[in-house]
C-alpha cells in the first residue's frame, strides 16, 4: 500500500530492508569436489559472498549506501582547528642527518641475526682458493695468448682480482677473516704482500680509520680538508687531490706520506700512526713488502721488465684505482649533503651513519660484497659474506640514516661520474663548528668545468 502512495506522489519507493543476522549462520561442510586443473576444492576458492546463502557475511558491506563528499568545505577557521588538531595537511619536516638518531649501537645488534657473526675460517679460505685460482688463471692466459685484444681485458679483469685480494686481507685486518689471530696474521701477509700493501701498516692505520670515521680532524683516510689547509696548499697539491685520474692514483703515496695535514709512514715503526707495542708487527710487514718487491725485481729479470708490466704493473695501477675509487665513494659523493663531525658532537654511531653503500652490479660478489659499508663500518667484526643478510636486517632501525644505493648496471661505470661531480664540489669544510658540511672552492669548481 506504501509503495503504492508513493509511486502516485511521483516519489521513488525505498529498496526493502534486510534485518542484520544476529548470529552465525551455520555452513554446511565444504565440497571435497576437486577441480583438475586446479587441484583445488570448492571451499579453495576465494568466491565473493551474495546474499546471506555465504558463510563469510562478516564480509558484507552494512553501511549506508550514501553517496557523500570525501571532505566538506568549511570555513577557513574550523579549517585551521581541524587541522590543528588531527595534524592533517601540516608540513612533516625535512629529514636531518645530523640530528642524533633515536637508537644506539645496541639496537642495531639486536636487529642483526646471530649467525651473521659467526665466522667460519673454512669459508673464508675458500674464497681466498678461488681469487689465487682465478688471479694465475688470467694471467696464464694472457701469457699464452699474448695479443692486444686480449691484454687490455687481461689487465681489467686481473686489477679487479687484486682488488678482490686486497679485501680478503682486508678482512684478516679486521678479524672478520677466523677467531684465530695466527691464520688471520698470516692470510693476510699472504694477500696483501702480493699486492704491495703492507699488511700491519695497513691494518693499524686502517683501524684509526673505523675507530674515528666521520670526524674531520681524527678520521684517517679520505677526511674532508679543514679550510685552513686546504688554503695552505699549492696548485700543484690540489691538482692531485682533485682533478681525476690523480686521486685515484693515491693510495701508494698515502702508504709512504699519510694524507695532507698529517705525518708518517705506513713502513716506519717509529711513525706516530703506532705505539710502540706495534713496532715489531710493522717491522714485520715492512720486511714481507720489501720480500715481494725483490721478487718482481727478480722477476723482470727473468720475463723482462715489459713482460711484468704487462702481467703485474698495470694491472696493480688498476686494483690501486679501484682501491681509491671505493674508499672515497664511501664517505663521499652522496647526492645529499652529508655531515662531518668534531668535538663533543661526534660519537661512533653518528659517524658512522655518515658512510655510504654502493652498488656495484656484477663486481659485488667479485670483491667480496664490501659495498655494504654502512654495517660494515659500525660492526667491522661481521664476516663479508654475512653483510649483505646484517644489512636488511638493520634497515628498519636505521629508518633514513640508511641512504639506499643507486642501482648499478652490470659493470658500474655511473661510479665515475658520481666522483666527478663529487670532485667539483667538495674540497673543504670550515674551521669551526663542531657540525660542518663540504664547501666549493669556485676556482676549482670553474677549472674542472671547463676541463
Amino acid at each position: 500500500m506504501a509503495t503504492w502512495v508513493l509511486s502516485e506522489c511521483g516519489l521513488r519507493p525505498l529498496p526493502p530492508v534486510f534485518p542484520r543476522p544476529t548470529r552465525p549462520i551455520l555452513c554446511q561442510k565444504p565440497s571435497k569436489f576437486r577441480f583438475f586443473s586446479t587441484n583445488k576444492g570448492v571451499a579453495d576458492l576465494k568466491l565473493q559472498p551474495r546474499g546471506f546463502s555465504s558463510c563469510n557475511y562478516r564480509e558484507r558491506r552494512w553501511e549506508l549506501g550514501v553517496s557523500a563528499p570525501v571532505r566538506v568545505a568549511t570555513s577557513e577557521g574550523e579549517e585551521e582547528s581541524v587541522n590543528g588538531a588531527n595534524g592533517v595537511g601540516e608540513e612533516v619536516p625535512e629529514f636531518d642527518p645530523s640530528a642524533p638518531p633515536p637508537f644506539n649501537l645496541a639496537d642495531i645488534r639486536a636487529a642483526i641475526p646471530k649467525h651473521c657473526w659467526v665466522k667460519d675460517p673454512w669459508k673464508s679460505m675458500s674464497y681466498v682458493v678461488r681469487d689465487v685460482i682465478v688471479v694465475f688463471g688470467l694471467a696464464a692466459a694472457a701469457a699464452y695468448l699474448n695479443n692486444w685484444i686480449v691484454w687490455p681485458l687481461y689487465w681489467a679483469a686481473q686489477g679487479t682480482m687484486f682488488w678482490a685480494l686486497f679485501v680478503l686481507g682486508h678482512d684478516c685486518g679486521h678479524g672478520s677473516f677466523s677467531n684465530d689471530p695466527k691464520l688471520n696474521s698470516v692470510a693476510g701477509h699472504l694477500l696483501h704482500s702480493s699486492i704491495l700493501v703492507p699488511y700491519h701498516g695497513w691494518r693499524i692505520s686502517h683501524r684509526t680509520h673505523h675507530q674515528n670515521h666521520g670526524h674531520v680532524e681524527n678520521d684517517e683516510s679520505w677526511h674532508p680538508l679543514p679550510e685552513k689547509i686546504f688554503n695552505s696548499m699549492d696548485n700543484v697539491t690540489r691538482t692531485l687531490r682533485f682533478k681525476v685520474p690523480f686521486p685515484l692514483l693515491a693510495y701508494p703515496i698515502y702508504l709512504w706520506n699519510r694524507s695532507p695535514g698529517k705525518t708518517g709512514s705506513h713502513f716506519d715503526p717509529n711513525s706516530d700512526l703506532f705505539v710502540p707495542s706495534e713496532r715489531k708487527d710493522v717491522i714485520t710487514s715492512t720486511i714481507c713488502w720489501t720480500a715481494m718487491a725483490a721478487l718482481l725485481v727478480g722477476l723482470g729479470f727473468v720475463m723482462g721488465p715489459i713482460q711484468l708490466l704487462k702481467l703485474y704493473g698495470i694491472p696493480y695501477v688498476l686494483f690501486v684505482m679501484w682501491l681509491d675509487l671505493v674508499t672515497y665513494l664511501h664517505h663521499h659523493g652522496h647526492e645529499d649533503k652529508l655531515p662531518w663531525y668534531r668535538g663533543e658532537e661526534w660519537s661512533y654511531l653518528r659517524g658512522g651513519l655518515t658512510t655510504i653503500d654502493r652498488d656495484y652490479g656484477w663486481i659485488n660478489n667479485i670483491h667480496h660484497d664490501i659495498g655494504t659499508h654502512v654495517i660494515h663500518h659500525l660492526f667491522p667484526q661481521i664476516p663479508h659474506y654475512h653483510l649483505i643478510e646484517a644489512t636488511e636486517a638493520a634497515k628498519p632501525v636505521l629508518g633514513q640514516y640508511y641512504r639506499e644505493p643507486k642501482k648499478s648496471s652490470p659493470l658500474p661505470f655511473y661510479l665515475i661520474g658520481e666522483l666527478l661531480r663529487s670532485m667539483k664540489k667538495d674540497h673543504f669544510v670550515s674551521d669551526t663548528g663542531d657540525i660542518v658540511y663540504y664547501q666549493t672552492d669556485p676556482t676549482i669548481s670553474n677549472t674542472s668545468t671547463s676541463q
